[in-house]
């Protein structure tokens, strides 16, 4: 069964090259073969390659450019998920797809849950959710995981950009009353190979039946506690050169660090759902930061 992957340059994408390669032949395209903000090539791709699964790890995430891109974003988040369930339901394909905790304002005390009420407060999280709606109202047979905070080794992220600071400044300030539970993408494109193969084993969706499941690591923490932990873990692990200690990342509420978009202040995302319908136990996510940070070593040692 031939699988169609979308974003296999991003974080989530190149770590699901391997996880979904045991499933089928992977055909892994990346914006120059299929840009999700042409929806003819979307649909051109999906044509000709009829795959009998789609993984759509590809997304517009530059949360705060969205904020005056307004119609890239949608494009890409909100009108390519629907073209590709539409596509996918022609077909009879099983979709893939991955939403974010940036659909919900952040304003309650618990953890979200998948049948609360989404009410993101962004761009990015409106043409998020637009995506999901997309999904639904095409009705494939269709999975949709909502994660955050995600971290890896490809690309850009949080992790990396806390690293780049701490060899740069004598300290950092970093926003601490924004909680959710980074997440390694490493564990997403586990979590979705497992998926799978329950699926596939017999746990089928019917026609036109579309779950939702939230994907992310065990402990929630604030972005402090993750820089800190982050400064922690280096200084502690060859190769960084860092000028500053976790002592030296200092706590800021959101009002002293304005950005374009506004981020949820809750997003803590309740996986029992996830853990119940697979027999999962989301785990922490500081090991798998600490091998992220022995990968990274390695890199900067030149090996």
């Amino acid at each position: 069964m031939t699988i169609l992957l979308l974003g296999r340059d991003g974080q989530v994408g190149w770590q699901l090259q391997r996880s979904l390669a045991p499933h089928g032949p992977v055909v892994a395209c990346g914006r120059a073969e299929c840009d999700l903000a042409d929806p003819d090539r979307v649909r051109a791709v999906v044509r000709q390659l009829r795959p009998g699964i789609i993984v759509n790890a590809a997304a517009y995430t530059a949360v705060d450019r969205a904020e005056s891109e307004p119609e890239l974003a949608q494009r890409i988040n909100g009108t390519a998920p629907g073209i590709l369930a539409e596509e996918a339901a022609a077909l009879g394909s099983l979709l893939i797809h991955y939403s974010t905790d940036y659909v919900f304002g952040g304003e309650q005390d618990e953890p979200y849950r998948e049948t609360d009420a989404p009410n993101p407060c962004s761009v990015y999280g409106r043409s998020k959710l637009a995506g999901e709606e997309a999904i639904r109202v095409a009705a494939p047979r269709a999975l949709i995981f909502r994660t955050s905070w995600v971290f890896g080794a490809r690309g850009g992220n949080f992790v990396k950009t806390v690293l780049r600071l701490a060899r740069e400044r004598d300290a950092l300030k970093i926003v601490s009353d924004q909680v959710g539970s980074p997440t390694p993408a490493a564990l997403i494109a586990t979590v979705t190979g497992l998926a799978l193969a329950m699926v596939r084993r017999g746990q089928t969706l019917a026609p036109g039946e579309t779950r939702l499941y939230h994907l992310a690591a065990a402990r929630p923490v604030s972005w402090h506690e993750f820089a800190r932990t982050i400064v922690e873990l280096a200084g502690r692990t060859p190769g960084f050169a860092l000028r500053l200690g976790p002592s030296a990342v200092y706590p800021i509420p959101t009002g002293d660090y304005p950005t374009a978009a506004r981020r949820p202040k809750n997003s803590r995302l309740d996986c029992r759902r996830l853990e119940t319908d697979f027999g999962l136990q989301m785990p922490d996510w500081q090991p798998y930061l600490e091998r992220l940070l022995q990968l990274l070593s390695l890199k900067q040692q030149g090996y």
